[in-house]
């Protein structure tokens, strides 16, 4: 017995330092990937915070392929975000409330759910729930990563973009305005980011089903971005330039005007929204997909 105790205690400090040893690592690597990102001007220095505390979370509590997926969509993003960067660049600094530099802000609305699951994966006791929190956390990664590569992809697109609830056209950069191309790309992101951390999970069969799940919720979460985009977001009007947009302060330096949508729901509140409809649907999926496993497996 007191052998078996002593195996005990030896297996939970194990288990103890190899997430200590994670966790180091994923702050060791996060803080690295980080300052590289502010040197790119991919992150501002508030950024770089939530960049690191969400890299050290989700490497440490969810493991490599956790953490290894978030760096895939931040890279990603990033590198989509300089993809012919002056051709967007009218359209950014005239449309979208920030630039290309993420802040702290951005940082919780794309990935501040998917952090949130992977502490909670790490607390989790149960084996079930902990495969719950991992389809989760692949439905918020994968809409962030659909919104995002819709978005930098979309704007570049020459067909003129149609608002998702009326069909109305409306001008390239315009919130809920959605392309062929940018559904497209959107599509493509959510799966890819759902093959990526497949295969960082070796290609488990039980896991088999991630890249559909990811594709299907993330490109639903992406949908609810642009229904909201259209409907509830906080827009403003230039009366100068006469034009719509997210700033308060139009690029030409006038104070804009409340057009339209809720004061405090802003890009960065409907992406943390659509990434947490894209957790939920996914874990959802997940359930229900178990629950109709069991069924067979019993019948």
């Amino acid at each position: 017995m007191y052998k078996l105790l002593l195996q005990g205690k030896r297996w939970k400090l194990s288990q103890g330092v190899t997430r200590m040893q994670r966790l180091l690592l994923g702050l060791l690597f996060s803080t690295g990937i980080s300052l590289l990102a502010y040197r790119r001007r991919s992150l501002s220095r508030s950024g770089i915070a939530g960049a690191i505390i969400a890299g050290t979370t989700t490497f440490g509590l969810g493991g490599w392929s956790w953490g290894l997926s978030l760096i895939f969509f931040f890279i990603s993003s990033s590198i989509f975000s300089h993809f012919r960067a002056p051709d967007k660049a009218h359209t950014a600094a005239d449309k979208f409330s920030k630039g290309g530099q993420r802040d702290i802000g951005q940082a919780a609305a794309n990935g501040g759910i998917a952090t949130l699951l992977a502490l909670g994966y790490g607390l989790a006791s149960s084996a079930s729930l902990q495969q719950v929190l991992q389809a989760g956390y692949t439905g918020a990664l994968a809409t962030a990563t659909a919104d995002t590569w819709a978005t930098e992809l979309g704007v570049l697109s020459l067909q003129q973009p149609r608002l998702i609830t009326t069909g109305k056209p409306v001008a390239p950069g315009t919130s809920g305005g959605i392309t062929l191309p940018g559904t497209g790309a959107a599509a493509l992101g959510a799966l890819t980011l759902g093959v990526v951390f497949w295969l960082l999970q070796r290609c488990q069969k039980s896991l088999a089903s991630l890249p559909l799940i990811a594709l299907v919720s993330g490109l639903g979460g992406s949908m609810v971005d642009s229904i909201l985009g259209a409907t509830m977001q906080a827009m403003y009007y230039c009366p100068t330039c006469e034009k719509e947009t997210e700033r308060r302060i139009h690029n030409c330096g006038t104070r804009t005007r409340p057009m339209r949508g809720v004061t405090w729901l802003n890009n960065d509140v409907v992406n943390f929204i659509a990434t947490l409809f894209g957790g939920l649907l996914a874990m959802a999926m997940h359930v229900i997909q178990a629950q109709v496993y069991r069924t067979k497996i019993n019948g």
